[in-house]
């Protein structure tokens, strides 16, 4: 009797701790999405941008539907958008994707607690992990903006979480929650699909003893589950592209944008190492490392094993992206002394906060004393903003400045019902910006719609406006049928040092030759006098 009471008494504590958890991460998230949208920098990153216009354009558009997912980014981030996006204000302001955004990494810290006080059973342990990992200003960014990287890192303590409790129950439940959780990352992030051998081994060798088969059938299940996500994606690409890699190989590949210029790390492997760690010294701080390192030891004494392997895989796949798949991870403390894919050094935030439960586990002293180093940077410099945050700043400065004199000189120009044929890269933010749905525009996106228009753009284009980057598609398509067929006049020429020029055209229907035409019909016939 005495140990059921115990028992009931764990199970209540439990659940406080985690509602309490709930509750102030999702007061913490909403605080950090508000203040980033006030600041305007909710769609600083040109990405965030792009995966906030994936989202809208799956229910606005010419051609609507699952072919405006795309092949580079993995689909899940825009599908979970898709309810708030629908709302003008909200697609316009960003906020649709910074709520998302917010509400994913809010399912991040329970799940994390859930699992650290599981892993340790301890709410000090458990607590202490969920400070340092949410309050990273890193993590306040990157979970109030339409990234992926919050519906990852749900994903993936959601996985540490039932595969830890599986390991201690064997349930089905368990089970089935891992296995949904690898299927969620698995169509969030690439590093998921690493994850899915490890975690198939697991459990073939956690499950329970003397029941082989048993084990087998639960690592055979979670497989399938799971193993969905790659086999959609591979489909999507074979079915819509032609090629099931073309995610990893097609013309907007990293692999094929990087082409074979030569940056830190490529092909050497203690440099791609070295890149990665300074990136994560400027995303967590080197005394967190330091702590994160002492108590991931730490973590291995208490026999901790499965939470340090399953947190470390994403970390080695960033360095092996750095060094063989064309992604360059640029810091301002190593040449070429800039900006660029910091935040997967946010990686190594996870295997900080795991080490600093480990550590935390010896007692409120032991805990106060790791929590306070992770922070000593921060209170040295308590105004400095985030390295994922002053990246897309400064990434952005001439985007932001080229996409509102356009907005502005287009505000006064144009009217309701105007449509507009645009060209690649990020002209979408023009149209967010005023409003214009994404079905008034002509775009790449649009398939055979676009593909006639820019063959036949005597017969099928019929837009008002064009917006375009010097030298893209559309541009050549403007000067090439300027005689022969519809003629757009150029209106605005929009220039910002480091950044491609941007046109603005408006449609003069009275093609020049046909115009001379009907000015010969006009003339006196030639009597012969």
């Amino acid at each position: 009797m005495a140990g059921s009471r115990n028992s009931r008494r764990s199970l209540l504590s439990s659940a406080i701790g985690v509602t309490v958890c709930l509750l102030v991460s999702a007061g913490v998230m909403a605080a950090a999405v508000w203040h980033f949208h006030v600041n305007g920098s909710t769609l600083y990153f040109g990405d965030a941008e792009a995966h906030l216009g994936i989202a809208r354009r799956i229910i606005d558009s010419r051609t609507p539907g699952w072919y405006q997912v795309g092949t580079t980014w993995l689909p899940l981030p825009h599908l979970l958008m898709i309810p708030l996006v629908r709302d003008k204000q909200l697609w316009m302001t960003g906020l649709a994707g910074g709520i998302t955004a917010g509400v994913c990494m809010t399912l991040a810290a329970v799940f994390l607690f859930a699992a650290m006080l599981r892993e340790f059973d301890s709410m000090i342990a458990a607590s202490a992990a969920v400070v340092v990992f949410l309050l990273n200003p890193n993590t306040l960014y990157l979970g109030s903006i339409p990234m992926t990287e919050p519906a990852f890192f749900a994903s993936l303590f959601a996985l540490l979480y039932f595969t830890v409790r599986f390991q201690d129950t064997h349930g089905w439940g368990a089970l089935l929650g891992a296995a949904i959780a690898a299927l969620a990352g698995t169509l969030t992030r690439y590093e998921a699909w690493l994850l899915l051998p490890f975690v198939a081994v697991y459990i073939l060798v956690c499950g329970p003893r003397k029941r082989w088969l048993k084990r087998l059938f639960a690592a055979i299940v979670f497989s399938i589950i799971a193993g969905a996500g790659p086999l959609l994606w591979l489909a999507h690409n074979w079915w819509y592209f032609g090629d099931p890699l073309y995610f990893y190989r097609g013309p907007w590949s990293a692999l094929v944008i990087q082409g074979t210029t030569p940056y830190p790390g490529r092909g050497d492997w203690r440099v791609a190492a070295l890149q990665f760690l300074a990136a994560g010294a400027l995303v967590a701080g080197i005394p967190a490392l330091i702590a994160g390192v002492a108590g991931l030891l730490a973590a291995l004494w208490q026999r901790r094993v499965w939470a340090v392997v399953l947190l470390t895989i994403p970390p080695l796949f960033y360095v092996w992206s750095v060094h063989s798949s064309g992604t360059p991870i640029f810091v301002p403390t190593l040449w070429p002394f800039t900006w660029y894919n910091t935040r997967y050094a946010m990686a190594l935030v996870p295997l900080v906060a795991l080490g600093v439960a480990a550590i935390a586990r010896y007692g409120r002293i032991a805990a106060a004393v790791a929590v306070t180093l992770v922070f000593v940077p921060l209170a040295f410099h308590p105004l400095e903003p985030s390295v994922t945050w002053k990246e897309s700043e400064v990434n952005s400065r001439v985007r932001r400045q080229w996409t509102a004199r356009a907005a502005a000189y287009l505000r006064p120009n144009i009217e309701p019902g105007d449509t507009f044929i645009t060209g690649e890269g990020d002209l979408t933010g023009i149209y967010r910006t005023l409003g214009i749905p994404i079905r008034s525009t002509l775009s790449l996106d649009n398939d055979n719609e676009w593909a006639e228009a820019t063959l036949m753009p005597g017969i099928f284009l019929h837009t008002e406006w064009a917006i375009v980057t010097g030298g893209d598609l559309v541009q050549g398509i403007l000067d090439r049928e300027r005689l022969y067929g519809p003629r757009y006049d150029l209106e605005q020429r929009i220039m910002v040092k480091g950044a491609p020029v941007v046109e603005i055209y408006h449609k003069v229907y009275e093609n020049p030759i046909h115009e001379t035409a009907r000015s010969e019909e006009r003339l006196p016939a030639d009597d012969g006098r």
